[in-house]
């Protein structure tokens, strides 16, 4: 039993009026022997005030779609101004943060708050909010790193989430409703929650009270290692109702690493498809087990077929790690570059096999553009982004396309000149007001002719809608 949760056991005990099963006499003996409530209060006391010097608040402002007023005859997307706020977590001692993708996402400007020191009262000193540079986003795991222009911080170190243990003791940290430095308690409520069963989203679910605002802010252990990242909430009141979900450190890790060396996440795939393997799906097929994947569908011609990877084998390990679920597999595949070999072991009736599998580039991930920009050759200043123009080639990986050519938003690059317009990675810009957007050139040159106070229509295209982005020159 860890030294937190022998404490809270002894403190509900206390509570309930002593040791359970024991005499007066008795648990005067053990109490005088054993640490107090007290002590257990210190102990958090003490761990709250050094995870609370890794938490910032995090502040954006950009713009988002909102629904048409009721009396318009238009039903073409509308964006609007919007201002958000969330928690975010200091990983590095110069300025790395992390904080959740849906608290930063479209915003054209971000702060932070950092964390406030006590002073010699122990009242925390207000401060002033920074500016925040954005590194790199990534939507399908809900994880966005920052950047500000500090040294000397305090960051967090990170723990082991595959240990984590159902019972444990953790402490929820972060800004709800923008109360800063907040803190909870509670226990892991489950290690590897998913809310829809064939999910690839696998949380980590607490009872700590986790309410708006404390999106991004860190889950600890009781060591006050970084266990998870608070992102979400089960609730039909809008506020906690002790089903919080935080995303596991090791996935964090993984996504932060990758994008604070390349800005983007590589996403690897073996052209296969998996299903949760449930008591009733195993039955009906006679799998060799009832729990874990098995791989429902294999894409022709993928690295998969090409390794003899058949549907209805069961996916038990990659490289020796064990796969219980669809985010283990999804994870243990995520880790590899492309063209690294996954040494892939399935089961198959009652034999097992041993398979080394191509890992390749999965072609819907928008963030696959961002390798072919750089700063001098795809900047769009006013834009604030790096574009990329649509050529043979890249029609190739945009198939789908409603119109044919312009450019796609390869990355965003927030700049203080830049126009807020609400563009997110994987857009396409088809035309600016009447004209057509053919390259990154004309995209510039067309911008270059516009001055202050002109409106400027962007026609793009995102996720096979067409759209009009709106905005006033500066």
């Amino acid at each position: 039993m860890s030294r937190s949760r022998f404490y809270l056991w002894l403190g509900l005990a206390t509570l309930l009026g002593g040791l359970p099963g024991s005499s007066l006499a008795a648990q005067e003996q053990v109490s005088a022997r054993l640490p107090s409530l007290r002590d257990f209060s210190k102990s958090l006391e003490a761990l709250s005030g050094r995870v609370r010097q890794s938490v910032v608040q995090v502040f954006s402002i950009g713009y988002a779609p909102v629904d048409a007023s009721p009396d318009s005859d238009s039903s073409d997307p509308v964006v609007s101004k919007q201002h958000s706020s969330g928690s975010g977590i200091v990983l590095s001692s110069d300025g790395y943060l992390v904080t959740n993708a849906h608290v930063v996402q479209g915003a054209r400007r971000i702060q932070v708050r950092l964390p406030a020191p006590a002073s010699g009262s122990g009242v925390p000193v207000p401060q002033a909010k920074i500016d925040a540079k954005l590194v790199g986003i990534d939507t399908e795991t809900d994880i966005a790193v920052l950047k500000v222009e500090r040294s000397g911080l305090q960051p967090l170190e990170f723990g082991n989430s595959d240990d984590l243990r159902q019972g444990q003791v953790v402490l929820a940290f972060g800004n709800p409703f923008g109360l800063e430095g907040s803190v909870t308690l509670g226990i892991i409520s489950s290690v590897a929650r998913q809310i829809r069963p064939d999910d690839t989203t696998v949380y980590i679910q607490t009872d700590a009270p986790i309410n708006p605002g404390n999106s991004g802010g860190p889950l600890v252990d009781d060591a006050g290692h970084l266990i998870g990242v608070n992102t979400l909430i089960l609730s039909q009141s809008g506020g906690s109702e002790g089903i919080g979900f935080a995303i596991p450190s090791n996935l964090v890790q993984a996504v932060y690493g990758q994008i604070r060396k390349n800005g983007h996440v590589h996403r690897g795939q073996i052209g296969i498809y998996a299903q949760t393997i449930t008591p009733a799906l195993a039955s009906g097929l006679d799998l060799a087990q009832d729990w874990g994947v098995v791989v429902s569908d294999v894409d022709p011609d993928s690295p998969a077929s090409e390794a003899g990877i058949r549907i209805g084998d069961i996916i038990s390990a990659i490289d020796g790690g064990k796969v219980t679920n669809l985010r283990q597999l999804e994870l243990a595949i995520f880790r590899y570059s492309p063209n690294d070999r996954a040494h892939i072991r399935v089961l198959r009736g009652d034999k097992t096999l041993e398979l080394a599998v191509r890992v390749i580039e999965r072609t819907d991930d928008p963030e696959r553009f961002a390798d072919l920009a750089t700063s001098e050759d795809n900047l769009v200043p006013k834009l604030g982004i790096l574009g990329v123009t649509i050529d043979r080639r890249l029609s190739d990986l945009l198939p789908d396309l409603r119109l044919q050519g312009g450019v796609v938003v390869a990355a965003l690059s927030p700049d203080a000149d830049a126009e807020e317009t609400g563009l997110e990675t994987g857009d396409v810009i088809h035309g600016v007001n009447t004209h057509v957007v053919t390259s990154v050139a004309v995209l510039n040159r067309l911008l270059k002719d516009f001055t202050s106070g002109d409106n400027v229509v962007l026609q793009i295209e995102r996720d096979d809608r067409l759209m009009f982005l709106v905005f006033e020159v500066e």
